[in-house]
């Protein structure tokens, strides 16, 4: 009795958690194998592995592949470069610390769509963007961000949305550290970049695999950022496996390629979050 009736108090939740997951997966997968577009109703014949050979043979996919991993692994490098920077940069007592790092945090609160406008029209305008005038200040013809660089410009965009993260975590370790030992590293002779060297970085190692783990994990699903300001174009040159999937789904109405690409997703996904743990579980023993 003891033991199940926790067990039945948990269950109600349990099942309702279940069936939020399983539910819409399955749904999916069910779609991923049937033919089901919009522009056609009516019977959905099976189609078995039809569509998941059209998402990967389409001509943007392994473009969208390339563009996915770049906008990972550019916004980890930026946040987590600069977070350190930052985090060291704020970590020491100065006159308005507080306001600074409020000041450092509050970009992470700012929703994706706002985000992407906010860039678009008041930074990267070619004409009335900050951007710009700060190019015609020096003499230069200012840069069409979404034109000319538009992978970049989503980069920029998404790590500045980031940065606070992986600055937030930092400033939090750094807390932690040992000062003491920082002391006496000091009044031993070691300079600030031995410090930084043997003390500081071994003691970001944890948070590090932290950030690098929940940033790769929700980079893969990044779509407002493109949707809003570049449209996957020109070409397919932003286009990323999430704008791919909505591009096939509700812009050349196939539901069931779209589904199978989505599936394709959440593999890659698990893949690369059962990758990572294990990392992080080896970092942390």
């Amino acid at each position: 009795m003891n033991r199940f009736l926790p067990r039945a108090l948990m269950a109600p939740a349990v099942v309702t958690l279940i069936l939020w997951m399983i539910v819409p997966l399955a749904m999916t997968i069910y779609f991923s194998l049937v033919t089901y577009n919009l522009m056609q109703p009516g019977d959905h014949p099976f189609a078995g592995l039809d569509n998941f050979h059209y998402f990967v043979t389409d001509p943007d996919f392994w473009a969208s592949v390339a563009n996915t991993l770049n906008l990972i692994g550019s916004v980890i490098v930026i946040t987590v470069v600069f977070g350190v920077l930052l985090a060291l940069l704020v970590n020491e007592p100065f006159p308005g610390r507080g306001i600074v790092r409020v000041l450092l945090i509050s970009p992470f609160f700012v929703m994706p769509a706002v985000n992407a406008l906010l860039w678009k029209h008041m930074m990267m305008n070619p004409i009335y963007g900050v951007l710009a005038d700060v190019w015609r200040a020096f003499g230069a013809e200012p840069i069409d961000w979404m034109t000319d660089v538009p992978l970049l410009s989503v980069i920029i965009m998404v790590a500045w949305q980031w940065l606070p993260f992986a600055c937030l975590i930092f400033i939090t370790s750094l807390q932690s550290l040992d000062r003491e030992q920082m002391e006496a590293a000091r009044m031993d002779g070691a300079g600030a970049f031995q410090r930084f060297y043997y003390l500081i970085l071994p003691h970001l190692a944890r948070p590090m695999a932290v950030v690098i783990m929940i940033e790769m994990i929700f980079l893969l699903s990044v779509f407002a950022e493109i949707a809003i300001t570049t449209n996957g174009g020109p070409g397919n040159e932003s286009t990323n496996l999430t704008y791919l999937i909505f591009k096939q789904s509700l812009m050349n109405f196939d539901v069931g390629v779209a589904s199978a690409g989505a599936l394709f997703a959440v593999v890659l996904a698990n893949i690369v979050a059962a990758f990572l743990i294990r990392i992080i579980g080896k970092s942390l023993d």
